[in-house]
Order: structure tokens, then sequence, then C-alpha cells
């Protein structure tokens, strides 16, 4: 089998992005909780409706890393049909292999419904049951990206810690998706323990941690990195990142949007997978946190989780004319 820099494991979906025109948005008074609102029992019209095939978390990981000029492929299960089609035909476009796609007939490809308002967006998702099973005789990549996978994959995710902890070597990134955060974390442990980089959003790490209100982020990197993990990256949207790998904590800004935002989906993704695939190229942490926002901002404006990303030329040339004001923070 062949050997690749960069691969990642998770589920790949179908986004149908559906661009609302009549609705409303509801906050609390911190405008923390929100909820979006269409009128019942109505016929309600919408701008347009845009489908993108192979994308989610780990799929977009793979895109980042493949246009960032990094030997990269996509361990997921998909069905035999149109949706697994379209699928396999847009990975392929990225020169992602269909080397290790395994593809089943009789069960459904993940098709994610994601309503667009306002620049955000609410997804519905169904995640479908397949036979989930490790490629045998992987050999071993640089870096392993794990993000999410459905229910019913405790065995599964099993494999995946009996496969990481063989290979010592191999830097492990996780960034759990939201079936994961379900399984808690004792089912999880040694995933956990063994991961090199742990990647949370903000809200997220409070879930993980299993904390009911707003916490200060020092407070989140310390119970993170006890679960074991080297280094913690936790995103906080629009006030940027922090990071900490044990003796020093960095911070982040957001890059500086070079015109409204389109929508955001993906944003964190991008993020995410920029800052796996700088590591992987041997930037210290301190220099892939400066690569990361740049592929966020570049997301968000266009739709969906892919369009936008760069390219490594693309990507550095923002970072050359970054404003002063641009950096990494030590803290």
């Amino acid at each position: 089998m062949e050997s690749y820099e960069f691969v990642a494991i998770g589920d790949t979906v179908v986004d149908e992005f559906i661009e609302l025109k009549d609705a409303s948005v509801h906050c609390d008074i911190n405008s923390e909780h929100c909820t979006i609102s269409m009128r019942w029992g109505d016929k309600i019209p919408f701008k347009e409706a845009t489908l993108i095939a192979g994308v989610g978390n780990s799929a977009n990981a793979a895109v980042a890393a493949a246009r960032l000029g990094l030997r990269t492929a996509l361990v997921t299960d998909i069905g035999v049909d149109r949706d697994g089609d379209e699928i396999v035909a847009a990975l392929k476009k990225e020169g992602l292999p269909e080397q290790l796609i395994r593809r089943h007939r009789g069960i459904k490809t993940n098709h994610h419904y994601v309503l667009s308002y306002d620049s955000e967006r609410t997804i519905l998702v169904k995640h479908e049951a397949f036979p989930y099973r490790f490629p045998a005789h992987l050999p071993p990549p640089q870096t392993l990206y794990l993000s999410s996978l459905g229910e019913g994959t405790e065995a599964y995710h099993d494999q995946i810690a009996d496969y990481v902890e063989k290979h010592k070597d191999m830097f492990l990134i996780f960034q759990p998706g939201t079936f994961q955060m379900k399984l808690g974390i004792e089912k999880l442990s040694r995933l956990y323990k063994r991961a090199d980089l742990l990647i949370l959003n903000k809200e997220e790490s409070e879930r993980v941690l299993g904390h009911t209100t707003s916490q200060e982020m020092k407070t989140l990197l310390e119970g993170l990195h006890a679960l074991g993990p080297k280094m913690v990256v936790i995103t906080d949207g629009r006030d940027g990142a922090c990071a900490s790998d044990g003796t020093k904590t960095y911070f982040v800004p957001m890059y500086p949007d070079t015109r409204a935002p389109k929508e955001r989906t993906g944003a964190g993704d991008a993020f995410s997978s920029t800052l796996a695939a700088a590591l992987t190229l041997k930037k210290p942490l301190s220099e892939a946190l400066l690569w990361a926002p740049i592929n966020s901002m570049a997301v968000v404006q266009e739709i969906g989780a892919q369009r936008g990303l760069l390219s490594r030329e693309k990507l550095e040339a923002f970072l050359s004319s970054a404003p002063e004001s641009y950096k990494i923070e030590e803290r």
C-alpha cells in the first residue's frame, strides 16, 4: 500500500446548502444562545440551494493538506449511490486517492442539510451506520488526523487506538466531532492520552470537560492537558485561539477579513487542518498558529468548507502582507 505524509480518518458527507431569505434570529440577553425561526406550516422561499460533495471534518482536513502540498489520503466510508459517486469525483479532483475509501451497497451516503442565514449556519445531520473497519497494512503516515465519526463506532475507535499506540513516532491529531464528544472521555481515553495535538473550540472544550458554565481559557487548557495530549489548541471564533505545549501558552488573533464573510461553514476545520498541515511541514507551533487563521478567513469568503482553501503559495502571500497587529502573543 502506498505511504502518505498526511492521512485523515472520519465520515464524509454531501452538504446541501439552503440559503434562507425569510427567517429571523432570536438571542438571549448575552447573545450567547440564539435560535433561528421560520413560519410554521407555510411555504418559505429561499435564495438558492448548492450541493457540495466530499466534505466533513476529516475530508476538509485532507483537502486542505493536499492543497498545501502534502501527499494526502482519506480513510472514510460511503455508499454505492449517486452521492457516493459525487464524493469520489470531488476528492479525485483534489488529488486524493480512492484506495482508502470503502463503499457499501445498501447504505446511503451521509447527506446533510445546511441552513445558511446572515453568514451563519445551522446544520441538520444524520450519520449512517457503516460497518467500519480500520484499513489493514496502512503504512504509518507522518501525521494521522482523526475527527468526526458517527454513533456506534466504539469498536472502530479501539482499532484506531491500537494502531496509533503501535506507531508511536506518528504525529496524532485529534479533533473530536459531536458523537465522539458524546462518547465521553473514558471511552476515548486512549486517544486523548496518545494525541500529540488536541483541537477543540471553546464550547466543545467545556462540554468535554463537563463544565456547565463558561470557563477561562487557562482553566480549559489545563483541563485538556490533564487528559494526556502533548499540545492543546482551543479556538474561540472571532476572538482568536489559544494554544499550549505544556510549557508555553500562545494567543493568535483572527486574520482580518478581506471582505464581508459569505458563509462561516468550515472556518473551524480550515483552522485545525491548516495548523495540522503546517506542523506536518515541520513548522514550530508559534509559526503554524499564524498559518491557520488565514485559511479560515479565506474559507468564509465562499460557500462551503473547501472552496476557499488556499495553496501554500497563496497562504504565504497573505502571511507576508499581514497587518502589523497580526502576530503571536505569548501568555
